[in-house]
């Protein structure tokens, strides 16, 4: 077939909070409607709402910023659905996004969702078009000034993202609301066309590579075999190929293309296209992923790198349960918060890979200027709070998910109230390391090198001679001190020791000081229990009395070690 004119794909999401009119929008912007446009789902029809993303497209003429020559620019339009408990679909929709439009209802402005969306987009896209629908329902006499008002508040809220001075547009995608007749001429979407057009980017896309791509409909046509239809993520796909479906763990031969509704040979990184296989149940791979055979994995757990997202209101603490979501699938999943050791806290770090050489250190938080950790209160009586400039963290799956390798990660809290007036998208980041061993816990986490500062405090209770003390308080009476001998301690006053041995059966200790007891050292502990041995003679009145004129000051004993958390044997290491 001789090849038609070129045409450039760019994907536009459509996402809003619910009710604001996107589907609406979407309808009236598109010339073809693609298997899974327009609130299709019987479902999605009887509740007035969309379940899940439906696509359509829009044609124009390639306007002269994409290149010379004849050609078309095609919008794929992802509407992404706005009702908050489907925020799983818009995440999963998100990943496939050029430029978005944030769909506002003029009469309401940011909602609770809107701002959702509006993070999402932060995390997974490059441009944004903000587009006010319903202004129909504006008086006439107010509405332009109604609508600069509104725009303004708009540029006010984005100053500080990265979307900071993007168009708004004013339209109403369906006059007189969905019961008006279709004789009613949209507002606006002419102009709204013109700034897409304006936006509209190369994107950047690569062939090469494995090819993955996310199914979002899945359908069986007699006599031809399954379709599905979906999103290439990465490389390219051609008639005859063999794919992977790995949910199935079945390889499947591709019969036939089209992209809507036009045979196609080949398609690549960013093209919307459905696939045509040889038999099986749709019912089986309602949405998920294809892909070469064997490239995926499916993991139990990963290491992340990660932000906080500046919205989510509270700590992220090690330890607590976030909705993961990995590629197209979302699970439940434990996180462990770590970061540099303090000495590297500025250090540049590699993008997208994982050090396992070097040493990191276990946070019961995720770092952050409103995070309060015990050793970062001591540092910010000194003044700025250090932060480093990378942190990671370790996922634990509840059940095993199917992801490529580098993808996105996004954790969200979606069992908040979905009428609350919160953001629920806690932080976002990238997998470095998946890991696909089911006992991961022992063939992998002992080479990850966490380690936790651990701080213990006694007391001297008395000299034995010139270079040995005992100590107590240190370790409980059922500690077994044989493991702790060798370590060093520090004395308040200045010595270094060693711990020796045990010193009878109540958890006291022998401590040896290798340089000898300084003489002032020596004359304070003999001060102190010759003290106690008055105070014992029951002389305790006097004891007082003399406690007050000349209080003297207990010898504190310091142990500080590190212990790797993944370590089986739970060794003490002191640098």
């Amino acid at each position: 077939m001789a090849a038609g004119p070129r045409v450039l794909n760019v994907n536009v999401g459509v996402l809003g909070h619910i009710d604001s009119g996107k589907t609406a929008l979407a309808r009236a912007l598109s010339t073809t409607g693609s298997t899974a446009a327009f609130d299709r789902a019987p479902q999605s029809r009887a509740r007035g709402i969309t379940l899940d993303l439906g696509f359509s497209c829009l044609r124009t003429a390639l306007p002269p910023q994409l290149g010379p020559g004849p050609g078309e620019l095609q919008f794929t339009l992802v509407d992404c659905p706005g009702h908050a408990s489907l925020i799983r679909t818009i995440i999963g929709g998100a990943q496939i996004i050029d430029l978005m439009m944030l769909v506002i209802d003029v009469t309401k402005g940011m909602q609770t969702q809107s701002a959702e969306c509006l993070v999402i987009g932060q995390i997974a896209c490059q441009k944004m078009v903000v587009v006010l629908n319903k202004i129909d329902l504006l008086p006439e006499g107010k509405r332009q000034s109604a609508i600069e008002k509104m725009t303004k508040k708009m540029q006010k809220t984005l100053e500080n993202t990265k979307f900071c001075g993007c168009p708004v547009v004013a339209v109403a995608a369906k006059p007189g609301g969905p019961e008006a007749p279709e004789s009613e001429n949209p507002l606006g979407v002419s102009e709204l066309i013109e700034v897409l057009k304006s936006q509209a980017y190369l994107p950047s896309r690569d062939p090469s590579g494995h090819f993955l791509m996310a199914v979002d409909h899945c359908f069986s046509i007699k006599g031809q075999g399954t379709v599905m239809t979906g999103t290439i993520l990465s490389g390219s796909v051609s008639l005859g190929d063999n794919v992977e479906i790995p949910a199935l763990k079945v390889t499947k031969k591709v019969k036939s293309m089209q992209m809507f509704h036009t045979p196609v040979t080949y398609a690549m990184q960013g093209d919307r296209v459905g696939i045509c296989v040889t038999q099986f149940d749709p019912k089986l791979l309602e949405r998920g992923l294809i892909c070469t055979p064997e490239s995926l994995h499916t993991i139990h757990a990963a290491i992340i790198s990660l932000k906080k997202i500046q919205y989510f209101r509270g700590a992220l603490q090690t330890k607590a349960k976030f909705h993961i979501t990995v590629g197209h699938e979302t699970v439940m999943g434990r996180v462990m918060f770590f970061s540099p050791a303090p000495a590297d806290f500025n250090e540049e770090v590699q993008e997208n890979a994982f050090d396992f050489e070097k040493d990191y250190l276990y946070q019961e938080v995720y770092l952050s200027k409103d995070s309060s950790s015990s050793e970062n209160k001591e540092n910010d009586q000194a003044g700025e709070v250090q932060l480093p400039r990378q942190q990671w963290a370790l996922l634990e799956f509840e059940k095993p998910v199917t992801c490529p390798k580098l993808c996105l990660v996004i954790g969200s809290k979606l069992d908040t109230d979905i009428h609350a007036n919160t953001c629920r998208l806690a932080f976002h980041g990238v997998l470095l390391q998946g890991m696909e061993d089911k006992n991961y816990t022992e063939t992998f986490l002992p080479k990850l090198k966490v380690y936790k500062l651990k701080h213990k405090e006694g007391q001297v209770e008395r000299v034995m001679d010139d270079y040995s003390v005992i100590g107590r308080s240190l370790f409980k009476k059922e500690t077994n001190i044989q493991i702790f001998v060798g370590l060093k301690v520090k004395l308040s006053t200045g010595e270094d020791g060693i711990i020796d041995g045990g010193f009878g059966q109540s958890g006291k200790f022998k401590i040896r000081i290798p340089d000898g007891l300084k003489p002032e050292t020596k004359s304070l502990l003999t001060a102190a229990s010759k003290k106690k041995s008055k105070a014992g003679k029951g002389d305790t009145t006097k004891e007082d009395e003399s406690s007050k004129n000349d209080s003297v000051q207990p010898v504190t004993i310091s142990l500080l070690f590190k212990r790797y958390v993944f370590d089986t044997q739970k060794k003490m290491i002191q640098s």
